[in-house]
């Protein structure tokens, strides 16, 4: 599965920067891949590395921004029929709905940081009809330092970028806590908030 993947991928090389684009507005497609490949491209001198940088947040963004549109347009039925062709179980789902429902809009920031939560909380945030503006925000906040930090792993292993993905699986445990804490924080903050507006 994994070598038609990166078949896939280096099929979307031929269009440059628009490819890295459409590789990462496929669902199906992981980001852990693309990213570091195309951190291997810089390598090469096939691509710059600001200009793929901005090819990759704007991907991770159109990515999510299609599971946005699928929530709010099709709803939870749309999902439930055909969600397995993109990987999504209903447990996933309902999961990100409650989380969604619990948190709020800035889910759509800290839940990219999440393993399990990432991908699916784009569909809730449709499904509530979450402002698409501050959706696609909130995503490209989340999505830039993910992308510089895969896309420069890449970039660093040059041709033995495949050894990117163990090395991400190493150091992101320790920003996936960071950034637990962080929504830890922003979750007290906004309870308290409520609190004293309602006092």
């Amino acid at each position: 599965m994994e070598q038609l993947i990166l078949g896939l991928i280096d099929y979307f090389k031929q269009f440059s920067y628009w490819g890295v684009i459409l590789a990462l507005s496929v669902e199906i497609i992981p980001a852990e891949l693309v990213l570091p490949l195309v951190g291997y491209w810089v390598y090469q001198g096939d691509m710059i590395f600001w200009l793929a940088l901005a090819a990759g947040s704007i991907g991770g963004v159109t990515g999510p921004l299609t599971l946005y549109a699928l929530g709010r347009y099709g709803g939870r039925p749309l999902i439930k029929k055909y969600g397995k062709y993109l990987f999504i179980s209903e447990k996933s789902l309902n999961s990100a709905e409650r989380f969604f429902e619990k948190y709020g809009a800035g889910v759509a920031f800290f839940a990219r940081f999440i393993p399990g939560i990432r991908t699916v909380i784009s569909i809730p945030c449709g499904m509530a009809k979450m402002n698409v503006w501050k959706f696609m925000i909130y995503t490209y906040l989340a999505m830039f330092p993910i992308t510089f930090f895969y896309v420069y792993i890449g970039f660093h292993f040059g041709a033995e970028w495949e050894h990117a993905l163990p090395f991400l699986k190493q150091y992101l445990q320790p920003l996936m806590i960071l950034c637990i804490l962080c929504l830890a924080a922003y979750i007290l903050f906004k309870y308290y908030r409520n609190k004293t507006i309602k006092k």
